[in-house]
C-alpha cells in the first residue's frame, strides 16, 4: 500500500515510499509496571502471534521505549527470554534465552521516533551508533523479530534492558554508570494465524516488501486517531514476473505492458465486503501522484473473514471491482483486477491482514498460505534456472519469488 511496485526488474527489491506520521502518543495497553532502577517506560502496542515465515517460527512485535528520567540514557543491550508458566507475568529471572542484541545487532532493531520522515524513510538524524541514545523525554522503537524453536512452548516473553547513564552533574554529561530494567513481560498470543488461499489463479509472483524485519511495510509506523499503528506489519506487494524474467515488457510507460496489470484478484477466504473504492484513476507508470490518507490505497476492497480479521486488496484497476459493500463472497471468487492506483508507480497488488476495518488505524496480524512453491529470490532470480521447493503453512519472506501452483 505504501510502496512502489518493482517497475524495472526482479533483481532487487524495489524502492518504496511510505507515509509515516510522527508518533505523538500511543495507548499503552500492554505497559508493564515494574520496580525498575531505570526511569524508562516500555510499551508493546500489539503482542505477537507466532507465525511461520519461510518455515521459521517468528515473533514479530515492537517495544516503544521512553526515557522519563532526569538524565540521558543510551540503550546498550536487549535480552529476550521465554516464559512458559502461568506466573510468567511476575517472573524476574529464569526462562530460556531466545535472543541477545547489542552493538550492530541492536542498532539494526532501533529507530528513534524523530528519525522517521513524513514519508516513512530514515531522515538520517541518527547515525547507526546513536540509535540507542535516549535523551530526556525521547522515545526509541525496537522492531523485534525473534526466531524461536518450533517446539518450544511460550506464553510470554521477558525482556532485560541495559543502559549507560549520562550524569549531567559531571563534566559534559560523561557516561557515569550503567543501569538495567528487567521483568518487562510481553504476552504471546496463542491463536493460530489465519490460513489464506492464493490471491491469484496462476503465475510467478514476487513477494515485494514481504515479511522481514527491514522492509518498508514492517517499519511503517503511522500515528492516527490518537495512537500509533503498523497496519502493514506482514503486508506483501505482489508483482507478476513475466517469461522474460522481468515485471514488464517493451516500454514501461504503459500500464498494459506490466505483466500484472489487469490480472484477476481472487478472494482468499469466505467473508463479507466491508469497504469498496473504485473511482481512482490508474497512475502513469513511474509517476507518483499527490497522495493523501484518503487515496493512499488507491482502489481497494476490504473483506471481513473472521472476528477482528480483515483482508485488504489495494491498488486495484479502476472500474474492475466486481463486488459491492456488504456482499457475502466465497473463497476463490474474483474481486477485481491488479491495477496501479494510489501510492504506487507500477502495477502490483498490496495485500494485508489487520485486526480492524481500516487501512491505517489497525494492527497488522500474521497470516499464512496453505501451500506454494518457492522459486528463489528476486535479487538473483533466473527464469530458466531456479529452485522449485514446496512450502506449506508458512509465509514467504521478503523478495521471495513463488508460484501457487
Amino acid at each position: 500500500m505504501v510502496a512502489e511496485s518493482c517497475s524495472g526488474c526482479v533483481l532487487r527489491p524495489f524502492p518504496l515510499v511510505a507515509i509515516v506520521l510522527l508518533v505523538a502518543s500511543i495507548v499503552p495497553a500492554f505497559a508493564q509496571s515494574s520496580a525498575r532502577p531505570s526511569p524508562v517506560e516500555v510499551v508493546t502496542p500489539k503482542p505477537p502471534t507466532p507465525v511461520l515465515i519461510e518455515e521459521k517460527r517468528v515473533l514479530v512485535y515492537e517495544l516503544h521505549i521512553t526515557n522519563f528520567g532526569p538524565s540521558s540514557l543510551t540503550l546498550t543491550e536487549i535480552q529476550v527470554f521465554a516464559s512458559k508458566g502461568e506466573s510468567s507475568v511476575s517472573e524476574k529471572t529464569g526462562g530460556d534465552k531466545l535472543a541477545d542484541y547489542s552493538g550492530s545487532s541492536l542498532s539494526d532493531l532501533l529507530r528513534p521516533v524523530d528519525e522517521f520522515s513524513q514519508m516513512g524513510e530514515s531522515s538520517g538524524m541518527a547515525s547507526q551508533s546513536d540509535r540507542g541514545k535516549l535523551d530526556i523525554g525521547h522515545r526509541v522503537i525496537a522492531f523485534m523479530y525473534v526466531t524461536v524453536p518450533r517446539d518450544l512452548p511460550i506464553s510470554a516473553l521477558r525482556h532485560r534492558f541495559s543502559f549507560v547513564v549520562a550524569d549531567p552533574s559531571r563534566s559534559k554529561g560523561t557516561p557515569n554508570d550503567e543501569s538495567a530494567l528487567d521483568g518487562i513481560i510481553v504476552p504471546v498470543l496463542q491463536q493460530s494465524p489465519v490460513v489464506l488461499s492464493p490471491p491469484f489463479k496462476d503465475g510467478v509472483w514476487l513477494a515485494g516488501n514481504g515479511p522481514s524485519n527491514s522492509s518498508v511495510h514492517r517499519r511503517s509506523v503511522i500515528a492516527i486517531d490518537g495512537r500509533a499503528y503498523i497496519s502493514q506489519r506482514f503486508a506483501i506487494d505482489w508483482v507478476l514476473v513475466g517469461n522474460n524474467g522481468n515485471t514488464f515488457h517493451d516500454s514501461r510507460e504503459r500500464n498494459e505492458n506490466f505483466w500484472g496489470f489487469g490480472q484477476p484478484v481472487l478472494a482468499v477466504a469466505d467473508g463479507e465486503v466491508t469497504e469498496v473504492v473504485d473511482d481512482i484513476p490508474d497512475n502513469i507508470p513511474g509517476k507518483l501522484p499527490l497522495v493523501t490518507v484518503q487515496t493512499i490505497t488507491g482502489n481497494h476492497v476490504t473483506v471481513r473473514i473472521a472476528a477482528e480479521t480483515y483482508v485488504m486488496f489495494a491498488h486495484l484497476k479502476q472500474g474492475s471491482i466486481r463486488v459491492r459493500l456488504h456482499q457475502k463472497i466465497k473463497r476463490g471468487a474474483q474481486l477485481a483486477q491488479v491495477g496501479n492506483s494510489g501510492n504506487t508507480t507500477g502495477a502490483h497488488l498490496h495485500l494485508q491482514v489487520t485486526d480492524g476495518n481500516s487501512a491505517l488505524a489497525a494492527e497488522g496480524i500474521p497470516f499464512i498460505f496453505d501451500r506454494f512453491r518457492f522459486l528463489g529470490f528476486g535479487k538473483d532470480f533466473e527464469e530458466d534456472h531456479h529452485p522449485d521447493l514446496p512450502r506449506s503453512r508458512t509465509l514467504p519472506t521478503d523478495d521471495s519469488v513463488i508460484t501457487f501452483r
